[in-house]
């Protein structure tokens, strides 16, 4: 079959921002306003961080600034998988904090629990589904990977189900399957854009002042206060707290240890009743493979199939442009490859085809810090797996804000920093060869070359 065709009408854009219940925009910031807490940035991070602070204190003055729309940059693209992992899978929080794992594991799924209890307690309709992950091996290299992740988790106190091929495929039929391995509840699924839709609608319900289209320009410290400049305004704040991803920072320091990756994904019309049963997945799992260059797909509520991953394309100098959220050549090897995994549902056609860009750290998961005497907190990095990790990211800058000693506080990996990226032009090289070195890595049975291993030693090794 020629592929391309399944692209010819596909939207360049994101399905769930184009969703019918996106809501108005709320106006912008106009004159000077003063609160007890600003939060800059309207995605999930900032959304997390007003709300948690309501509920915490409910006297507190609390403005959120978005730049554009809520939800309108990472937390409306994504892939819709929402993760109990705070350290981007068990194989990095192994690597890098062994010795506080079970409690970052711990601390992770009471995370997710939270979100699910929030969404029950104020109604907000994510289309949430806590049907777990399924991690599939479509090589006999990865096998090995699926044995030893099995392995930590169980030490870990967790149950993950390890499958054979016919196994795996008795849950979703592709014959690229070798194996699987299935966490049945560390993963739910969510209509990302809803997600942040109706955060923003229960923080204004808890009397926080959500302001659209109101960029922040500029950050002073004046008698005490924090000062945020934007286009028709400004606040004054006593605490701020920064959830504003890969975007250009309010903080300088944040520039070395953040590059915007772009990943791209697509998304089907409903499959058909007789092309589902042709697949199974009645237990509608999320799915991720164990190449370095990794797809993940999941179902929708509609039973539409979001395919996305392979690519993730760095741009020389830290580049964000809206053009960069299009790129054809990735669409079509992401149809490709979605044929091959799933050749019975000839014919489907892609109705979606988009991008988005990823905050990305060196560490591969979050970090934290705070500047102005502690008057402002900032958390970043989330690397791709962020949906659920925002709300404890949040949770920790609220700690850092009061001056508290938590047991989120006290942890290695939010007293740590990931290491900084060089400046350009070595940035872009280093960045390219990894890419490169890792393609080859899929292409010859896993095995990582001199570069990749050097990677690894210092903490650096990653994939897609």
């Amino acid at each position: 079959m020629n592929v391309l065709r399944a692209l010819a009408d596909a939207e360049p854009t994101s399905p769930w921002l184009a969703d019918p219940a996106r809501p108005e925009p709320a106006a912008a910031l106009v004159g000077p306003v003063a609160c007890d807490l600003a939060v800059v940035g309207g995605g999930y991070t900032g959304l997390w961080t007003a709300l948690l602070a309501k509920e915490r204190d409910p006297s507190l003055d609390v403005v959120v600034l978005e730049a554009d729309r809520v939800g309108g940059a990472a937390s409306g693209r994504n892939g819709g998988f929402c993760s109990a992992s705070l350290t981007h899978g068990l194989g990095n929080g192994l690597e890098r904090w062994p010795g506080e794992l079970a409690t970052l594991e711990r601390l992770g799924r009471e995370n997710l629990d939270g979100i699910e209890q929030t969404l029950a307690r104020y109604g907000i309709d994510a289309e949430f589904e806590r049907t777990g992950e399924l991690d599939v091996a479509t090589a006999p290299w990865q096998l090995d990977g699926l044995v030893e992740s099995a392995d930590a988790a169980r030490r870990l106190g967790q149950d993950p189900v390890l499958l054979d091929a016919d196994e795996v495929r008795a849950e979703v039929d592709s014959p690229t399957y070798v194996g699987g391995l299935w966490d049945k509840d560390g993963t739910a699924m969510v209509h990302p854009a809803k997600l942040a839709w109706g955060l923003a609608d229960t923080c204004r319900s808890l009397g926080v002042r959500v302001f659209e289209r109101t960029p922040v320009r500029s950050l002073a410290d004046r008698a005490g206060r924090l000062r945020l400049g934007t286009a028709y305004g400004s606040v004054s704040a006593a605490k701020v707290a920064l959830g504003t991803g890969v975007f250009p920072p309010l903080l300088k320091r944040l520039k070395h240890f953040l590059v915007p990756v772009y990943d791209y994904a697509l998304m089907t019309e409903p499959l058909s009743d007789a092309q589902l049963a042709s697949i199974g997945w009645r237990n509608r799992q999320g799915v991720g493979d164990g190449g370095n260059q990794f797809h993940y797909y999941r179902l929708t509520a509609d039973n539409r199939i979001l395919w996305g991953g392979y690519d993730a394309i760095y741009h020389y100098g830290n580049g964000l442009r809206s053009e960069l959220e299009r790129r054809p050549e990735t669409y079509a090897t992401l149809a490709r490859h979605f044929f091959a995994t799933f050749p019975q549902v000839e014919g489907l056609r892609f109705t979606h085809a988009w991008g988005g860009v990823i905050d990305t750290c060196s560490r591969f998961c979050a970090f934290y810090g705070t500047a102005h005497r502690g008057r402002l907190a900032y958390a970043a990095g989330y690397t791709g797996l962020g949906v659920g990790a925002t709300r404890f990211g949040a949770a920790v800058m609220l700690d850092l804000l009061a001056g508290e000693e938590t047991e989120r506080t006290r942890l290695d990996m939010v007293r740590s920093r990931p290491i900084p990226f060089p400046p350009e032009p070595l940035r872009y090289g280093v960045i390219e060869l990894t890419r490169r070195s890792i393609a080859r890595a899929d292409r010859n049975g896993g095995r990582r070359d001199l570069w990749l291993r050097t990677l690894d030693r210092f903490g650096l090794g990653f994939d897609s």
